[in-house]
């Protein structure tokens, strides 16, 4: 029998690949447009769930576990300044969900 848990690690890790190796060029402000969460989103969940196991860990440490590096390196190398129409885009979006 396979371990659930070893599975759905295995799945996180191909994600946050995904989302930082593969396809880097993709924005956070787009993933919340789309799919209403983001890497930041991926974070805060991460510290979270370590708090909630009694492994205290700041955000700085929870962002670098998710983007793989420092967050300020990571903005620095691939986040660019949102466009007049993803912000309009972000607004309408979160129009709809709150």
């Amino acid at each position: 029998m396979t371990d659930t848990t070893a599975l759905e690690a295995a799945a996180f890790r191909r994600l946050l690949k995904h989302l930082n190796q593969d396809r880097s060029d993709v924005q956070n402000i787009d993933l919340m447009i789309l799919a209403g969460f983001c890497r930041n989103c991926l974070a805060d969940w991460y510290r979270e769930a370590a708090e909630a196991a009694g492994q205290p860990l700041s955000k700085d440490q929870a962002h670098e576990a998710i983007y793989g590096m420092p967050f300020a390196q990571w903005k620095a190398q691939f986040q660019k300044e949102a466009s007049a129409k993803q912000l309009a885009a972000f607004q309408a979006a979160q129009a709809r969900h709150g």
